[in-house]
């Protein structure tokens, strides 16, 4: 592999990154599922949750979001691993927030992907969520009204 195409590779992974926190954030359960490869999998093992496929992966991310008052989620990069048409990579999540039943949830932890090269461009083959922190102390913050774009 050439080196511009390993840095388009890259820019392109950390987008499809990026985008699906944004999905997640701003409510928008088509995008968020259109991610995944066709047979995509989403993984949350400490829950433990399994979605195949964007049909199902839309619908558990529609269900998620209802759970919530309020989520917040941050990502941070980490390494990515280029293999032509496929690729794998971590990243790293910051999130917190307070469920319907008044719970709150602080986590740190990992995401584990496998990215798959698509004629729609790359995509998660496979999203495993890790667990390496987390915090149920009550947050005494609240969100102000929010701006919807």
């Amino acid at each position: 592999m050439n080196i511009a195409q390993a840095i388009t590779d890259r820019v392109e992974i950390e987008a499809l990154r990026a985008e699906f926190t944004d999905a997640g954030l701003m409510h928008d359960d088509e995008r968020f599922a259109s991610l995944f490869s066709p047979d995509g999998v989403w993984r949350m093992p400490h829950v433990p949750l399994e979605f195949v496929g964007r049909k199902n992966i839309r619908a558990g991310v529609e269900h998620g979001q209802s759970l919530w008052q309020f989520f917040i989620q941050t990502i941070h990069p980490g390494v990515i691993l280029l293999d032509g048409v496929a690729a794998s990579g971590r990243c790293y999540v910051a999130e917190f927030g307070r469920l319907r039943d008044d719970s709150s949830h602080a986590n740190h932890g990992i995401y584990h992907d496998r990215y798959a090269r698509t004629p729609e461009g790359w995509k998660f083959a496979e999203r495993i969520y890790e667990v390496r922190y987390f915090d149920t102390t009550p947050l005494t913050g609240a969100p102000p009204n929010p701006i919807r774009a």
